[in-house]
């Protein structure tokens, strides 16, 4: 977390409070001078080199004192903001990887390490009723497996995609294009609350306080897709945001994902060309799980034994109950017997049933003639 006492900390603050300094100078400047503290400790004429900084920014930077950064501090608290700095170990570790990455993420909420199994869900503010439907339900699937949902809160797919995850008792991350109590669109402000409240977060790099702008919104989706591991279009017109994201995904080195639409629909001209050029047509949750390749290193399961196969995102947020039955289905390399997860478990069969029943859901496991299962 943002530490006071950190001089990179103030200067990467002291940057994205200088109005003017977006994510482009800011490296331009961190590039020239080679840390943020050095960037402060510059003069003007050394600032005056950089292509493009002009005097007014060089104005910028000037009035960003660290009086004006104390001030902002206390206005954060009170607010309940954390400030999440570049290099620091709270960052999300995938995000550090685009080439624009934001100095400073300001956020409401909590981030986990296990966000890095996740997806951008996208698409346009003028859903369909198809749209939502398949937003919602991909969406609840995904979280169900053990997948963070990330989305940008926006009207239509935005929507459907956080309260699917919300549905399914999953995790969900909103980035924002505005300040953290500028919720856009005012209609979504319970919805930002509700994703608080389930442990879930809100994002944004933009300063406490900032209004939407236009320009905002395609520097939000750089965002969107740098946290996941790829992005899904569920609907999008030729000219949609969602486009963007996904442009930006393929920039990042990430998958891309689409839902067909209807070929005479508006709404589903973009999605449409997407599969045309390469995206992974998506017809079920499978066809996204199953594309989604190694996320992590083998792990190692409480029965001693490593797991050379690569682990499906749902397999890394088991609970220690969970943990424990699946530990044991997959030392056998045939099917377990319900009786004998009972004996090597010592659950008491109710327990045991419900966590087969969990695992099936999260479709880890399966059952094989009714009184036995066996990994999926």
């Amino acid at each position: 977390m943002f530490d006071i006492n950190n001089e990179d900390h103030r200067a990467l603050l002291r940057l994205a409070l200088a109005e003017g300094i977006g994510p482009l100078m800011r490296q331009n400047l961190l590039d020239a001078f080679g840390s943020p503290a050095a960037v402060f400790h510059a003069s003007e004429k050394d600032w005056a080199a950089i292509p493009g900084i002009g005097a007014q920014r060089i104005e910028s930077l000037q009035s960003s004192t660290d009086e004006k950064l104390d001030k902002f501090l206390a206005f954060c608290k009170i607010h309940h903001i954390d400030l999440i700095p570049l290099g620091d170990k709270n960052y999300p570790q995938q995000l550090t990887s685009i080439p624009d990455a934001p100095g400073i993420l300001f956020v409401r909420g909590t981030l986990l390490p296990e966000d890095s199994i996740s997806i951008g869900v996208v698409g346009t503010r003028h859903s369909t009723h198809y749209g939502n439907r398949a937003a919602h339900n991909l969406s609840f699937a995904l979280a169900q497996a053990g997948v963070t949902i990330i989305s940008g809160l926006a009207r239509g797919i935005d929507t459907q995609a956080h309260i699917g995850a919300l549905d399914a008792h999953g995790r969900t991350i909103a980035v924002l294009a505005s300040g953290q109590e500028k919720i856009y669109p005012p209609e979504n402000e319970k919805l930002a609350n509700a994703i608080v409240e389930s442990g879930g977060a809100l994002v944004t790099e933009a300063l406490p306080g900032s209004v939407p702008r236009k320009g905002m919104f395609p520097q939000r989706n750089r965002i969107i897709s740098g946290l996941s591991l790829g992005t899904l279009v569920v609907e999008a017109d030729i000219a949609s945001g969602a486009l963007i994201t996904a442009r930006h995904a393929v920039e990042q080195n990430r998958e891309v994902f689409a839902v067909p639409g209807q070929i005479d629909s508006r709404m589903s001209r973009g999605s449409n060309r997407l599969i045309k050029d390469g995206a992974r047509l998506v017809q079920s949750v499978d066809d996204i799980l199953d594309n989604l390749g190694p996320l992590t290193k083998p792990i190692q399961r409480s029965t001693g034994v490593t797991d050379k196969n690569p682990p499906k995102p749902a397999e890394l947020k088991l609970n220690e109950m969970e943990r424990k039955v699946y530990d044991v289905v997959c030392a056998h390399t045939g099917p377990t017997p319900i009786d004998e997860l009972i004996r090597q478990t010592g659950l008491p069969t109710g327990n045991l049933l419900a966590v087969i029943t969990a695992l099936e859901i999260r479709r880890l496991i399966k059952r094989v003639g009714g009184q036995s299962v066996i990994r999926n």
